[in-house]
């Protein structure tokens, strides 16, 4: 059984009994199922009732170790759009992911739901010549100027600064599309500022305003 469904379908606190109800199958299986989320992370800890019969406490997201927050837990924190991580713990250990490597980091992904998301964490930007230095150095200066403009018109961003934003306009990069073959059909104001296409539209950006 799939872990992430066993543990949401668990989740909160559970006995034995309990859970071979609800997954309607043995307690020598309940037991075996427990011990599988053990091994996982998802049981954060036994305690025992005022009968001492001991209960679990299943938890979907397993305790994340010590570290520096991860690319998927930064966005996660910093954006209306929610998608799920790949990796069970994406944690950085010695040091600590900027906001302005995220953006970066979210566009060489080229992934649809992690680039819509990104857009949350323009509203997060402190230093705007890191931001212009990471964006050089990946050769993607006009996506990330593109992508600050569409977050204007859902999110609350602070303005950029001319220099940063001369910077980006001036800057190449390897081709003119975020995501393959994707145009957008009403954002093409913000595509002809920057000479790149956009893979939104407006409807997609309804996720920022719910």
């Amino acid at each position: 059984m799939n872990i992430l469904r066993l543990a949401k379908r668990l989740e909160g606190l559970q006995t034995i009994s309990s859970i071979s109800k609800i997954l309607n199958v043995s307690k020598k299986t309940a037991v075996n199922y427990v011990s599988l989320l053990r091994k996982k992370g998802n049981i954060k800890e036994t305690i025992y009732g005022s009968r001492k019969i001991r209960m679990y406490k299943v938890k979907t997201l397993k305790e994340r170790e010590a570290g520096n927050p991860g690319f998927y837990e930064i966005l996660d924190k910093n954006s209306k759009v929610r998608i799920y991580s790949p990796y069970e713990d994406d944690r950085i250990y010695g040091r600590k992911l900027s906001i302005e490597e995220a953006i970066i980091i979210a566009i060489n992904t080229k992934e649809f739901r992690t680039i819509l998301a990104s857009l949350g964490l323009f509203g997060k930007v402190k230093n705007w010549p890191k931001l212009n230095y990471y964006a050089n150095k990946n050769n993607v200066g006009r996506k990330v100027g593109a992508l600050y403009d569409v977050a204007k018109t859902v999110i609350k961003v602070k303005r950029m600064d001319k220099r940063i934003r001369n910077s980006l306009l001036k800057s190449e990069v390897d081709n003119k599309y975020i995501i393959k073959n994707m145009k957008s059909k009403n954002l093409g104001h913000i595509e002809k500022i920057w000479n790149i296409y956009l893979p939104f539209n407006k409807a997609d950006l309804e996720a920022y305003k719910e």
